[in-house]
């Protein structure tokens, strides 16, 4: 056919720049899955950074002459302000980890001619999660909780003068202008504290993993040793009237935790944001009452009135025999609702959400009636 040799010249290997082993393969790859170890790299909860406003610029220094007018008197413009660095507190941010330990303004223009001020500075804005704490030399110096809420960090310098400000009439000719000043400079830590509606507290391996991933859409690690879970994950229950409940799954927690003992406080921090709190305790263990008792007694000694929140006790694992006869005796010694349930299988998730929901509504009540706005995810 005469035809062929063109449909050669437009095959796709005609336009081949490169052989086929060294061709890149443009197929798009599936993301793997990160490991818990991993993923305490991008969860960071604390964080020393280094601000410094920016410099102002300087103030210009000329004197205006044109043809008829020599003697035009002194026209240098004012300098631009230096930009300051200001947090920004962003619901869309979940860590720490993507700030950096040094920020700085931008400079202010100099001054320039015919009265021309220099430009201001463009602000720095650091976007930092909710429920991060600014402290300077251990005092908290701001509280970022809401969405779009600002701290300025550090100011930036005034502007100098040119040498038309200093115009009077003892001088008319002044030859005086100022140099900007620098901007502010500070070292801030920032500490951040989960916002979350419901917190599930319990010791290793008692299953708050397993329950986070049945009753959300979150994936924390789970394996079957302790302190699988290295840093706190937020799950978000959906209903079906639209509202959003957002659970935290805090590490485990050990006896003498309050004292820096295993993950210590540094994740018991994170509790004080909880409206209200899910004990989860095993049901399979000898005493599980014991458990609840332990956890009351470590958040009550890491803050008081901590362990006074409102409560429901999750008895997990009630797809093991030893459970069964377990819950009747956690029944009568807690004075608490008892919610039982399996995690693994799912049985009695539904009275569990139903409980929730209930505490979160009269989390909102509560909010509401003291002109508050509550939080919302």
């Amino acid at each position: 056919s005469p035809w062929k040799p063109l449909l050669l010249l437009l095959s796709p290997s005609a336009f081949s720049t490169s052989c086929a082993r060294c061709a890149k393969d443009r197929r798009r790859r599936e993301k793997r899955a990160i490991s818990e170890r991993q993923l305490t790299r991008y969860f960071v909860d604390q964080r020393k950074v280094r601000v410094v406003g920016g410099q102002g610029g300087g103030g210009g220094h000329s004197f205006h002459s044109e043809p008829r007018k020599v003697f035009g008197g002194p026209d240098g413009g004012n300098g631009g302000d230096g930009g300051h660095v200001i947090f920004k507190a962003d619901q869309q941010m979940k860590s720490l980890s993507s700030v950096f330990p040094f920020y700085q303004g931008f400079h202010g223009g100099r001054g320039g001619s015919k009265n021309c001020y220099g430009a201001n500075g463009a602000h720095v804005y650091v976007k930092v999660p909710l429920g991060t704490l600014v402290k300077e030399d251990g005092r908290v110096v701001a509280d970022l909780t809401q969405h779009g809420e600002e701290y300025i960090a550090a100011y930036g310098g005034a502007g100098g003068k040119g040498n038309r400000f200093f115009l009077s009439n003892e001088n008319r000719a002044p030859t005086l202008f100022t140099p900007g000043e620098p901007g502010q400079e500070r070292v801030l830590h920032l500490e951040l504290k989960t916002t979350a509606h419901a917190g599930l507290v319990g010791f290793p391996n008692a299953g708050k993993s397993s329950l986070l991933r049945a009753i959300s859409r979150a994936k924390p690690a789970v394996a079957a040793y302790p302190f699988t879970t290295l840093n706190p994950h937020v799950g978000i229950v959906h209903y079906q009237d639209y509202e959003q409940v957002a659970v935290a799954d805090i590490p485990g927690l050990i006896k003498g935790a309050h004292q820096n003992r295993g993950l210590g406080t540094a994740f018991l921090k994170h509790i004080e944001r909880c409206h209200f709190l899910l004990y989860v305790v095993d049901l399979s263990v000898p005493q599980p009452w014991i458990q609840l008792q332990d956890l009351k007694y470590e958040l009550e000694a890491y803050e008081k009135g901590l362990s006074e929140r409102p409560c429901v006790v999750v008895g997990n694992k009630m797809d093991l025999a030893q459970s069964r006869i377990n819950l009747l005796l956690l029944r009568e010694r807690v004075a608490e609702r008892v919610i039982a349930l399996s995690a693994l299988t799912g049985d009695n998730l539904e009275e569990l959400l139903l409980h929730l929901r209930e505490l979160y509504d009269t989390y909102v009540k509560t909010e509401q009636s003291r002109g508050q706005s509550p939080a919302k995810w």
